[in-house]
């Protein structure tokens, strides 16, 4: 699903399933990585999405979105919309804001206008960040 996204860069996947196994358990270990937290969305017995997120360090209240995927198949049946209203749920309380750092390329415009209805707005820009003529843009959200 990951690869299947079509949007990251070759070398970012593997860093996304290590991630995505460290929060929830599947490393090599079978541990569970108190960094991170992970929610999933499953649609008739199959993975349709997931996220991970966790405190920053350092930052006391203030929390990274890493990772958010929905499988291509299921992209518009609001399964983004669930993860973050999950992630929502369990740091309510915890979080006075979540970072969420993403890509400025033009193929990333959807996924801007996703964190943009979700209440993030745009607090900073990298140039050419990822790979030249890739910036990082950086959103956030109060709580």
């Amino acid at each position: 699903m990951t690869r299947a996204v079509a949007l990251f860069w070759d070398y970012e996947i593997p860093i996304a399933l290590e991630v995505f196994d460290d929060a929830t358990g599947a490393n090599a270990a079978g541990v569970i990585d108190p960094d991170y937290e992970a929610a999933g969305i499953e649609i008739e017995g199959r993975l349709a999405g997931w996220a991970v997120w966790g405190p920053r360090p350092g930052a006391p209240g203030v929390f990274d979105l890493y990772w958010i995927v929905v499988d291509q198949a299921d992209r518009g049946r609001g399964i983004g919309t669930m993860l973050v209203d999950e992630m929502d749920r369990r740091i309510a309380g915890r979080a006075t804001k979540v970072v969420v750092e993403t890509s400025g390329r033009s193929d990333y415009g959807p996924t801007r206008g996703f964190y943009r209805r979700h209440g993030y707005r745009e607090v900073g820009r990298t140039p050419d960040f990822y790979a030249p003529g890739d910036d990082q843009l950086v959103f956030e959200k109060g709580y």
